[in-house]
């Protein structure tokens, strides 16, 4: 066991002792976000805020200009999901999950489409097309901006579009040698198929409370 764990910090040699503090915060408060998401709890939106904003920086220096964008944009969406699922229905009922529609649908591919030009065009721009990883983080970019808008939404699906974007996201980060997030990514994936069969369960039901 002391050998996993003395070649997992042996990855973060060379590193900046606040990057690694700073991942290990990320890391943390992004995984209480999708605690939080699973039991449909407030609490997902200002954990992710913090999670998020720490990752706009680490992404930065790392280059994964796509993460970077992704990040920033959960930031602006955790804002946006924070305003829709307060609304309340009535006097005693909040916002229900329910599912996709048809339109709705048809957004999340434009979306998806729409983001892969978007992130494909920042790293030519930038000249960063010189890894695999570049192409990969542009395909998990547009899996991830179309389940955290899904999620503002307060859609069952969101929980698919993790699942996906989390499994391609463990090998990427051990490549990249951020070790602690893609061990994050990795309790990700099981966390999401469990909010996943979580808000199956509680489709089309508005809850009374958002804090439980």
């Amino acid at each position: 066991m002391n050998h996993i764990f003395e070649w997992i910090f042996s990855q973060y040699d060379g590193i900046p002792v606040h990057l690694t503090v700073l991942e290990f915060i990320g890391v943390f408060f992004g995984f209480l976000s999708v605690y939080y998401s699973k039991r449909e709890n407030i609490l997902v939106f200002p954990t992710g805020i913090i999670s998020t904003a720490i990752f706009v920086y680490i992404l930065l220096v790392y280059s994964l200009l796509g993460d970077m964008l992704i990040n920033a944009y959960y930031f602006t969406m955790s804002i946006v999901g924070w305003h829709v699922w307060t609304r309340k229905v009535d006097e005693t009922h909040f916002v229900p999950i329910t599912s996709t529609t048809s339109k709705e649908k048809k957004y999340s591919l434009l979306l998806f489409l729409g983001t892969l030009v978007f992130v494909s065009l920042v790293y030519w721009y930038f000249d960063k097309f010189n890894n695999w990883t570049a192409y990969v983080d542009t395909f998990t970019t547009g899996i991830f901006f179309v389940g955290m808008w899904l999620m503002a939404k307060k859609k069952l699906e969101n929980w698919v579009y993790w699942i996906i974007g989390d499994v391609i996201s463990v090998p990427l980060y051990w490549y990249k040698g951020l070790i602690f997030t893609s061990l994050q990514y990795f309790l990700f994936t099981i966390i999401a198929i469990y909010g996943y069969l979580a808000w199956k369960k509680s489709l089309n039901k508005s809850p009374q409370t958002l804090l439980r």
